[in-house]
């Protein structure tokens, strides 16, 4: 009887020095601080109107579909690098095409000669 006594003493004291610890460490309230704002109550009032009043406020961005899109480069320079990168001689071909092959592209590209051909006055490519 005397080893349950002992236990419920050390439980109890153990309880008790927990509660102890968390009233060391509780906040002490300091009433209802008051709002400190840079607008006056009628701006306030103004901007909750124009919020509540807002046009899909409530949906999530991009929930509409895709958002307008804004290029950044040239779309002729972009259709000219397309067209040249297209037709560029042996742009499938890599050194390990080959068994003991370096390659070296000896073709001149398309978009050169056709420069090249107009330039000089002929119709040809």
């Amino acid at each position: 009887m005397q080893a349950s006594l002992k236990f419920f003493a050390v439980t109890t004291l153990s309880a008790l020095s927990g509660l102890a610890s968390v009233a060391v460490h509780a906040e002490s309230y300091d009433g209802v601080h008051r709002q400190v704002s840079t607008l006056s109550r009628a701006a306030v009032d103004a901007e909750a109107v124009r919020a509540a009043s807002a046009p899909d406020q409530n949906v999530v961005r991009g929930s509409r579909g895709a958002e307008a899109f804004k290029p950044i480069a040239d779309r002729n320079a972009v259709t000219q690098e397309a067209m040249r990168a297209a037709a560029a001689p042996d742009q499938n071909v890599s050194s390990g095409s080959r068994v003991n092959s370096k390659v070296i592209s000896t073709m001149p590209h398309p978009m050169d000669a056709r420069t090249i051909t107009n330039a000089a006055g002929g119709t040809r490519l």
